[in-house]
């Protein structure tokens, strides 16, 4: 998948989720809003970076230099959803915020996940990864932790129970089964794929 647009692709999907976000400021409680959908398009752009590296072992190489982008733009997004809590919702008040991450769960998952994703951030130049060295790859493995945090924050500030079936669970059900299959990707069985019919493996293969 060679096409000359795909570098572009990530920076249309961040104008496309600017717009969405910013459509949300003219309703009824604009802060609220701006904080749901900030978060949701962080989770998102998450998501599809992840699903960069499966998709290349099908067959679609063109989209695993865009892992690096879209993790970017997740951060960003996570970035406006973090700050417009802490400083439009809560008024950078300390010990309200505190008393938050002590109370609701979901308050400590989604602030732990961020913390992981500004990590990723900022070690995710060359500089960095030459610094690191072997310790680079191991510490952005824990971009799944952050996903997992993520769509677990996201499920719980939903108000949803999976258990029971109750509440709002449908879309914090399909972002678990995408980050569920993108997890399975990474298996041994997975990760290798069979060779053709009557034709040998190649040397060296992935």
């Amino acid at each position: 998948m060679r096409a000359r647009f795909l570098p572009w692709l990530p920076h249309g999907l961040a104008l496309l989720s600017l717009a969405w976000v910013w459509s949300g400021i003219s309703t009824v409680n604009p802060i609220q809003d701006l904080i749901q959908r900030s978060g949701r398009a962080a989770v998102t752009f998450l998501l599809v970076s992840l699903a960069c590296r499966p998709l290349s072992r099908l067959g679609f190489r063109g989209l695993l230099p865009l892992r690096r982008p879209l993790g970017l733009y997740a951060f960003a997004w996570a970035s406006v959803h973090f700050l417009a809590w802490l400083g439009l919702d809560y008024g950078f008040y300390w010990a309200e915020v505190w008393r938050q991450l002590q109370e609701k769960p979901f308050v400590l998952f989604g602030s732990l996940a961020y913390l992981i994703l500004l990590s990723l951030a900022l070690t995710s130049y060359r500089w960095a990864m030459q610094r690191l060295g072997k310790n680079w790859k191991r510490l952005h493995r824990g971009v799944y932790l952050a996903a997992l945090l993520a769509v677990t924050h996201f499920g719980l500030a939903r108000k949803g129970d999976f258990f029971r079936l109750q509440g709002d669970t449908l879309l914090p059900g399909v972002y678990l089964l995408i980050l569920l299959l993108l997890l399975a990707a990474r298996l041994p069985g997975f990760r290798r794929r069979p060779p053709a019919a009557n034709q040998p493996p190649a040397k060296g293969a992935d």
